[in-house]
């Protein structure tokens, strides 16, 4: 007899970030497993199905409430643990699985995610109500939990760190690549990216919703130190939410933007990001802090090289592919930039390397160890 598992899958009410794409492809993968039947719950109600596409105009009310409603987010919680204690009434679960901070009240055992600690580092990143409402969960939550799943060893060794927790309450699951993020000849590439004025291989990447930690501004200062000609020929492109822009990027941004050396296309849909992706001729990415760094691997897998942070998780997920630089230092990306731009064979190799290295990891790997976890927990 199959067992069945709720999953809180209210992330999946707004866009798809981060988050939202673990708990879509993961629950693809789960529903394969024929001893477990998943219902969702979507922050109001339950369902077997998980939904397919974000709430229209979900972003946009969710700021307007948390503006003007006093105390909106701890309201929300507890009309939410309402609908979700109310659901499971009439159709019990043998086991819980919450992929956010802050899981809901359940009696019985309870699995997290805790994809990173970006709450403990980066607190300014997020409102204060929001990083209050953290606060006040997260730390019960990771004691009552029966295993914690994460992304990579390094936010084992965090969590273990800053919560206390014995290592063997922690699995690591390292993520996968969707199928979308593929290499793909240029002739197919041509037609999504006219809109955008991009050329098939003759363009620099970045991908992540836009905050200080993904640290876009050495980015654009290493682009500006790039000479004139090759910056025309290879724009600066940034694909992601707004997430929360400082000031301090406002000028050089926009002396990219106006001098054509930059294009800011924002949020975009899996399947244009996935083409977005494959078209770049390399990503830059020298994030501060990743629990994993999902657009690493998806550019691997996209037969696109990686220039990196050798920082948090990121040399888990890229290995010996990626092109390492500090996260501070500008003219060595520059320089990292030129080379990969200058030299083919060393271009090549890196392609090739992440190619190979994005082959050791799945989604279907993934679900196979959160699958054999529930099972844990349930015997247990």
């Amino acid at each position: 007899m199959s067992k069945r598992i709720a999953l809180n899958a209210g992330i999946l009410r707004a866009p798809r970030t981060g988050i939202g794409q673990y708990l879509a492809e993961l629950a693809n993968e789960l529903s394969k497993q024929d001893d477990l039947q998943l219902q969702f719950f979507n922050g109001w109600s339950w369902s077997e199905q998980l939904p397919e596409n974000s709430m229209p105009g979900y972003s946009r009310w969710s700021n307007l409430i948390k503006r003007w409603v006093p105390g909106a987010y701890p309201l929300r919680r507890v009309l939410e643990q309402q609908r979700f204690t109310h659901g499971l009434r009439s159709k019990p679960a043998n086991l819980y699985h919450d992929p956010s901070l802050w899981p809901f009240e359940f009696d019985g055992p309870m699995v997290m995610t805790l994809h990173d600690l970006t709450h403990i580092h980066y607190p300014h990143t997020q409102p204060v109500d929001r990083i209050n409402e953290i606060e006040r969960h997260t730390a019960s939550a990771v004691q009552r939990a029966a295993r914690i799943l994460v992304d990579s060893e390094f936010i084992a060794a965090e969590v273990v760190k800053y919560y206390g927790l014995t290592r063997d309450k922690l699995v690591v699951a390292p993520l996968g690549c969707s199928e979308r993020f593929r290499p793909q000849a240029a002739e197919a590439l041509l037609e999504p990216l006219q809109p955008f004025g991009l050329i098939p291989g003759q363009y620099l990447l970045c991908v992540g919703t836009l905050e200080p930690r993904k640290n876009l501004q050495l980015v654009l200062r290493a682009h500006q130190r790039l000479p004139e000609p090759i910056r025309k020929r290879y724009p600066l492109v940034i694909a992601g939410m707004a997430g929360w822009l400082p000031d301090s990027y406002s000028e050089p941004l926009q002396q990219a933007l106006s001098g054509g050396y930059a294009h800011v296309l924002g949020y975009q849909p899996d399947a244009l990001l996935a083409k977005i992706v494959s078209g770049a001729r390399m990503l830059i990415f020298p994030s501060l802090y990743e629990g994993f760094g999902l657009p690493v691997l998806e550019a691997m897998n996209s037969g696109v090289p990686v220039v990196l942070s050798r920082r948090a998780s990121l040399p888990e997920v890229a290995g010996g592919a990626g092109s390492y630089i500090d996260v501070d230092d500008e003219i060595a990306c520059a320089e990292m930039i030129t080379q990969l731009l200058e030299d083919q064979q060393l271009w090549q190799a890196k392609r090739d390397a992440g190619l190979k290295r994005a082959q050791h990891f799945s989604w279907q790997r993934c679900a196979a160890i959160t699958a054999d976890v529930y099972r844990q927990v349930m015997v247990n």
